[in-house]
C-alpha cells in the first residue's frame, strides 16, 4: 500500500506516533483533553494546540514574541502550517516514521509547528519538557528536533543521538558554533518569525569544509530560504518574503539584510536597533557576535543620546559583574568600542525569554544626566 502524502490539514498522516503511539482524529482529541485535565504544564499546552488543529476552524490564533514591540494575537491558516510544514521535509528530506524531539513550549509557533510536521509528515514525535536542559531518551536515536541555543549548549554530550537540529529563538553565539564543529549531527540555525510560520531560511552551522569557514565567507554566513519562497529588499534595505503558500501578500520586515539572490541572503540586524553615531551607522547585533565569547554574562549594545554625535554606543550587562577586561573589546574597531558599560541585576524579557531591549535601555536612562 503506497503511503500517504498529506497536503489538506483535516487528516493526520498514518505514520504518525505521538510518544510511540498512533491516534486517530477522534483518539487524539481524547488524549487532548487528557493532556488539559491531567497532564503536566506543557503538555497541557499541547492539548489545548491539538484542540484547536482537530476543530472546525480553518485558523489558529498565534502569539507574537513581542522582542520587538508589545505581544499581539495573529490568525495563521492551517493550511499554511501545513505548507510550511512540508517544505521543512522537503529541505531535509524527511520521511514517514522518521523519529523527532519535541521540547520546546508549544504556546509559541516554534513549538506549535514541530508538533504540525508530525503530524503531516508522518512522524514518531516524542514530547520532553521545554526545560533549559532537555531530559530525552539517550537510548533512542533522532531524524529532527529543533531548539534554542541554551538547550543546544546544554545537551553538548548527547549531540550524536540527533541526525538534524534546527536552532533559533535568539543568536548564536560563534562560542556555540566552535563548539558544533567536528560533531556528527547537522545543526542549521533558523530565521522566521511567527508571521512566516517558523523558519523560512536556514543558515548550517557545523559540517562545513574549512574553507567556508570564517566570518567574511558568503557560505558561511548566509541564510539559504525553503522551497518556494523568494526574498527581495525594500527602500529601506530591508527583507521582503514573498511566500505564496504561507501568505496571501509579501511580508515586510524590519531586518536589513545584504541580498546575494532571490533565495540567499545575510542578516545584518534589525532596523529598529540601528544606532547613527557621528554619522556612521552601527549594527548592534554585529558588534554583539564579536563580543559573545569574551563576555560571560548576557549583554547587548545600545545608545544613549549624545550633544555632538548624536548617539554613544553603550554596553548593558546583565548580573553582578562589576567590570570587564578591556581585552574583551580587541576585536573590535575603536569606533565600535562601547563609551560607557552599565549593568543591570535583571534584564526586561518578554514571555518567551527574549531581551527587549528599548524597555531594558529605559531602566537606566535616569543615569544619562
Amino acid at each position: 500500500m503506497a503511503i500517504q502524502v498529506i497536503t489538506n490539514f483535516k487528516f493526520i498522516h498514518e505514520k504518525f506516533k505521538l510518544n510511540g503511539v498512533y491516534y486517530s482524529n477522534e483518539a487524539l482529541l481524547h488524549v487532548a483533553s487528557n493532556f488539559i485535565k491531567e497532564g503536566e504544564p506543557y503538555e497541557k499546552e499541547v492539548g489545548k494546540f491539538l484542540q484547536h488543529w482537530l476543530d472546525e476552524n480553518e485558523f489558529v490564533v498565534v502569539k507574537t514574541s513581542g522582542s520587538t514591540g508589545t505581544p499581539k494575537s495573529i490568525k495563521i491558516k492551517k493550511q499554511a502550517m501545513v505548507n510550511s510544514a512540508l517544505a521543512t521535509g522537503e529541505f531535509f528530506d524527511l520521511k514517514p516514521s522518521d523519529k523527532a524531539l519535541h521540547c520546546l513550549p508549544t504556546r509559541f509557533i516554534a513549538g506549535k509547528m514541530m508538533l504540525v510536521r508530525a503530524m503531516v509528515l508522518g512522524l514518531e514525535i516524542d514530547l520532553e519538557a521545554p526545560t533549559a536542559h532537555p531530559d530525552f531518551n539517550i537510548y533512542r536515536a533522532y531524524n529532527f528536533c529543533a531548539m534554542v541555543p541554551l538547550q543546544l549548549d546544554n545537551i553538548l554530550q548527547d549531540f550524536n543521538l540527533i541526525k538534524t537540529i534546527i536552532v533559533g529563538g535568539a543568536p548564536v553565539s560563534t562560542a556555540l558554533i566552535e563548539k558544533l564543529q567536528g560533531i556528527d549531527s547537522h545543526v542549521y540555525e533558523s530565521y522566521g518569525m511567527t508571521e512566516t510560520v517558523t523558519h523560512i531560511a536556514l543558515k548550517k552551522l557545523n559540517n562545513l569544509p574549512p574553507s567556508l569557514r570564517g566570518k567574511a565567507k558568503r557560505s558561511a554566513e548566509s541564510f539559504k530560504t525553503l522551497p518556494n519562497i523568494r526574498i527581495s529588499k525594500d527602500e529601506r534595505d530591508c527583507l521582503v518574503i514573498d511566500a505564496p503558500k504561507l501568505s496571501e501578500e509579501k511580508i515586510i520586515t524590519n531586518d536589513l539584510v545584504e541580498i546575494y539572490s532571490e533565495t540567499e541572503f545575510k542578516w545584518l540586524g534589525r532596523i529598529d536597533n540601528v544606532i547613527n553615531s557621528g554619522g556612521l551607522k552601527f549594527f548592534p547585533e554585529q558588534i554583539e557576535a564579536k563580543l559573545q565569547d569574551k563576555i560571560q554574562a548576557r549583554f547587548f549594545i545600545a545608545s544613549k543620546p549624545h550633544e555632538t554625535l548624536g548617539e554613544q554606543l553603550i554596553l548593558l550587562v546583565e548580573g553582578g559583574i562589576e567590570s570587564i577586561d578591556p581585552s574583551a573589546f580587541s576585536s573590535l574597531k575603536r569606533n565600535e568600542r562601547p563609551k560607557n558599560i552599565f549593568t543591570l541585576k535583571q534584564f526586561v524579557e518578554t514571555a518567551s525569554g527574549k531581551v527587549q531591549r528599548k524597555k531594558t535601555v529605559e531602566l537606566i536612562s535616569h543615569n544619562w544626566s
